[in-house]
């Protein structure tokens, strides 16, 4: 039974350190508690554990635009992270694990802004058949939590600019995300901030479990271990590393030939690769090919060893402007 309450609300709005962070409160709920963690991240799009982050976002595209990509410990789909959304997670041992009594904060949170909000299936919670709240959960040795968005006035063009699926023929085990009908909710209450949800959200908390709650102070051991652990979260291996082989093409015509570039991606790098060809030079398909084996699978890797491999200038160009047109 829950009797002790906690809650930490981050400033820090990079997503590595949230998540590292969120990872920390995991391992150190106490028994009998639970903790109402309130986070945001700026310009971040959020795989779920399983997912292809190339199916699920234009990650170039992101990096481009000085955007992060980031992967969660738990699974769900692909979601966009700006100050305009307000992130939650409820953490707690298996036990006292209840989605409903922990929706049902973010209900009454809600409801002090004169909006009625609905569960839908276990991971959504609509407002008027809108999607404002999409949640995902994860149990590791006895311990849980359950996170989540909270649209407030995030960017929605950029939300449809990061997740559209790319252009490129792409096959991929994994999970893919389910699209749904998503608002903001200050179109339906304008005088919601992100700040007066958080506070709405802190009493709503209390109210519901019927505790007061105290607020955490991390140590400085505590910040430390969150360091390493944003290191790790960071990493190209945990961001693109997970093993979800998938295959890559592409082609097109070009005045000196056209071109086919079939690859099988793994663990992030390209471990096969065929490139087809009916150019008259009959070396660039092998100088590409050559060129692409083991390489990382982002456009700039790829683009810079087109580029370094082949002799002929116009052909790496063009390869290359084939590869930007991908969205990859």
């Amino acid at each position: 039974m829950i009797d002790k309450l906690y809650i930490y609300n981050s400033t820090c709005v990079d997503p590595y350190f949230n998540i590292a962070t969120e990872k920390l409160l995991l391992e150190s709920v106490e028994e009998n508690a639970c903790i109402l963690y309130l986070w945001q991240n700026q310009n971040t799009v959020v795989i779920g554990r399983n997912q292809n982050a190339w199916v699920e976002c234009r990650t170039s595209l992101l990096e481009e635009d000085g955007g992060k990509l980031a992967r969660r410990l738990s699974g769900g789909g692909a979601v966009f992270h700006d100050v305009g959304n307000l992130n939650f997670t409820f953490l707690m041992r298996d036990e006292d694990f209840d989605v409903d009594r922990q929706l049902s904060v973010i209900q009454e949170a809600c409801a002090s802004f004169g909006l009625s909000a609905e569960k839908s299936g276990r991971n959504d919670l609509l407002v008027q058949g809108y999607k404002f709240s999409g949640n995902a959960f994860y149990h590791t040795q006895g311990h849980a939590y359950h996170h989540g968005t909270l649209l407030i006035d995030a960017d929605m063009e950029k939300l449809s600019r990061y997740l559209t699926p790319s252009k490129a023929k792409l096959e991929a085990k994994g999970v893919a995300s389910v699209r749904s009908r998503v608002t903001n909710l200050k179109l339906l209450s304008p005088c919601i901030t992100c700040e007066m949800m958080a506070r709405q959200m802190e009493k709503a908390f209390e109210k519901v479990y019927g505790h007061d709650a105290e607020k955490i102070v991390l140590s400085e051991k505590n910040i430390e271990k969150i360091k390493k652990y944003t290191v790790e979260l960071s990493s190209w291996n945990w961001l693109y590393g997970p093993r979800l082989p998938f295959t890559f093409s592409c082609e097109e015509r070009f005045s000196w030939g056209s071109i086919s570039l079939q690859l099988q991606v793994e663990s992030g790098h390209i471990k096969l690769a065929q490139v087809y060809s009916d150019a008259m030079d009959w070396e660039i398909s092998d100088e590409v090919t050559k060129a692409l084996l083991g390489c990382r699978f982002t456009c700039t890797d790829m683009k810079k060893a087109v580029t370094d491999a082949v002799v002929d200038k116009d052909v790496s160009f063009d390869i290359c402007k084939l590869l930007e047109k991908q969205d990859i």
